[in-house]
């Protein structure tokens, strides 16, 4: 894949890097993702940390849905991109980096997590984010790549999300920017701050289904919502 960075001056109908905020949250602090702090907590007592991996249920993307950075992706576009990534899945490499860079190229001295599963629900690609931790971080708490450090945010109660990574271009339709037939999927990496109307992560698939699709247009932003719904 061509190397491409992003440029300031992108307009529409050029073929750009397209970043978005594009999912959610993880609590470390909410009751849900107790188990993953008692783990953490193992440090403390010299033990290691994680016996298995940290794997959290993740609102990827959604389609035909315009998210807070004012683009919309075609349902036919985005599931396109999602079976392409199973490919990626399959082979273990759906790679993803801490933060976002300025290209297309996913960096494997920032990688710090795999994406192991994604699936359908509605308009909404859901999926499975397994983090990669040291063994110098689960045993001791040392952390040495960008798995440990998103684990460690995590463990001191720091709430952390996702976000695509893609390149193609856009269209402005009846006021829309419109996502075109050359956009491609590159990753979905570990950001701070959601786009996407409802997208949040979640410890147990069953919490995510009322987040999974809203339609209606006299609701507040999930996003808005977000320490009530970490509360209770």
């Amino acid at each position: 894949m061509e190397d491409y960075r992003i440029n300031s001056k992108n307009t529409l109908g050029q073929r750009m890097i397209m970043i978005e905020q594009d999912a959610g949250y993880i609590d470390p602090l909410n009751k849900r993702n107790k188990p993953f702090i008692t783990e953490t907590q193992k440090l403390n007592e010299g033990k290691a940390i994680i016996s298995e991996p940290l794997i959290l249920y993740v609102v990827l993307q959604k389609h035909s849905v315009e998210n807070r950075n004012g683009r919309i992706y075609p349902e036919s576009i985005l599931k396109r991109e999602a079976t392409n990534y199973q490919e990626l899945i399959n082979e273990r490499r759906a790679l993803g980096e801490s933060d976002h860079p300025e290209s297309s190229i996913i960096s494997v001295d920032r990688v710090s997590h795999n994406i192991t599963e994604i699936w359908w629900e509605g308009k909404t690609l859901m999926g499975k984010i397994e983090f990669a931790m040291s063994p110098g971080f689960v045993n001791q708490g040392i952390i040495s790549c960008e798995g440990d450090k998103v684990a460690n945010l995590l463990r001191l109660g720091y709430m952390v999300g996702v976000s695509s990574r893609g390149v193609g271009s856009l269209e402005e339709i009846n006021g829309k920017n419109i996502v075109q037939e050359d956009f491609e999927m590159i990753c979905w990496d570990i950001v701070t701050s959601p786009s996407t109307p409802g997208s949040w992560m979640f410890k147990n698939h069953d919490e995510a289904k009322p987040f999974t699709e809203s339609d209606k247009k006299d609701k507040p932003l999930l996003h808005k919502k977000l320490d009530n719904f970490l509360i209770n």
